[in-house]
């Protein structure tokens, strides 16, 4: 509902129940409002298929694994921030890259906490700790508990689930 939509809607509403009635109502559609906007992205198969290469799809929609050393930014070096390759959502700064030597690109920690959720996995017989986008659900890769200081961690991700944008000198 929009600004103006609500203006419009708490005018009859005041004129009509009152302005107690009226504050809950308009605090209530604020809420949803922002409630809606901090929703996670929902499509449909067909709708990321249309939307991601053969390759992201394989990857970030049926949690596929590229082969090591294939990826694009397994030896970049360029400063940057990496993307969600599906919904964009800023998941990892180039400064904390390293390289692991297991063939992808791998960083000792996120952005912030927020931008990626971690789940169990025990497909293939191993139990890992996946990692997917916090705003489309796309699966990224799996972390680690053998990365460098001061983390520990080595968030090992597939090239084709993301982007990188790169810094403005």
């Amino acid at each position: 509902m929009g600004t103006t939509n609500t203006v419009v809607y708490s005018y009859l509403l005041i004129k009509n129940f009152g302005f107690y009635n009226v504050f809950i109502k308009v605090m209530l559609y604020v809420i949803y409002d922002c409630m809606n906007k901090n929703s996670k992205i929902q499509k449909t198969e067909k709708e990321w298929k249309e939307t991601l290469s053969s390759d992201e799809f394989c990857i970030l929609r049926k949690k596929g694994t590229e082969p090591p050393f294939t990826g694009k930014y397994v030896h970049n070096k360029e400063k940057g921030v990496y993307t969600c390759a599906a919904c964009g959502n800023e998941l990892f700064s180039s400064d904390v890259k390293f390289e692991s030597g297991t063939g992808w690109p791998s960083f000792w920690e996120t952005l912030s906490n927020d931008k990626v959720e971690l789940k169990t996995d025990t497909s293939h017989g191993m139990k890992r700790t996946e990692v997917v986008c916090s705003n489309c659900g796309g699966h990224l890769g799996h972390m680690f508990e053998d990365g460098p200081q001061p983390t520990g961690l080595r968030y090992c991700i597939n090239s084709a689930g993301l982007h990188f944008k790169k810094t403005k000198l």
